[in-house]
């Protein structure tokens, strides 16, 4: 009786070890990748948007500091393209409250309204920032399961040399 050919089932493991990393390989692009970029976009726009309402709430200061209800701005209407504007009495303003909504407020309204969304907004992108560290970690943890079943060798961190 002859013994079993170690050749053919070397080669079948290898087979299914690089079957394997092709497809962790295919989840971190597909999924993991796909996921953290998401996250990263969502909170720039979230950034974005306490963006406005600070310029808001800077805005609204310098109005209360003049103490003149009379207002001269450029508006951007779009494709940066701008327009003079004249506002007569800007006790009043329409500060945007989510969801399209438009709510008319006065200037302490808004800028109590603006504090508090704002720090809303930054305990959303708090959670945000956790999340892409989250899957930042999962996709090091698939690497690292990758380079265990490939069997390489961790790369040193730094090398040193004894220096007398």
């Amino acid at each position: 009786m002859a013994p079993p050919d170690r050749s053919k089932t070397n080669d079948n493991s290898q087979f299914t070890v690089a079957s394997k990393v092709l497809q962790y390989e295919r989840f971190i692009d597909e999924v993991l990748k796909k996921d953290l970029q998401k996250v990263m976009e969502q909170r720039d726009t979230v950034y974005e948007q306490a963006s406005h309402y600070l310029q808001l709430k800077s805005t609204l200061k310098a109005l209360q500091e003049t103490d003149s209800h009379h207002l001269k701005a450029d508006v951007d209407l779009g494709c940066n393209f701008y327009v003079q504007a004249e506002v007569e009495d800007s006790s009043k303003i329409f500060v945007l409250v989510g969801f399209g909504f438009f709510l008319e407020m006065d200037h302490a309204e808004a800028l109590h309204f603006i504090d508090k969304k704002t720090s809303q907004l930054t305990a959303f992108t708090d959670q945000l920032t956790k999340d892409s560290a989250k899957i930042k970690a999962n996709i090091r943890m698939v690497l690292e399961g990758l380079r265990e079943l490939q069997g390489l060798t961790e790369l040193p961190e730094c090398r040193r040399r004894e220096v007398f």
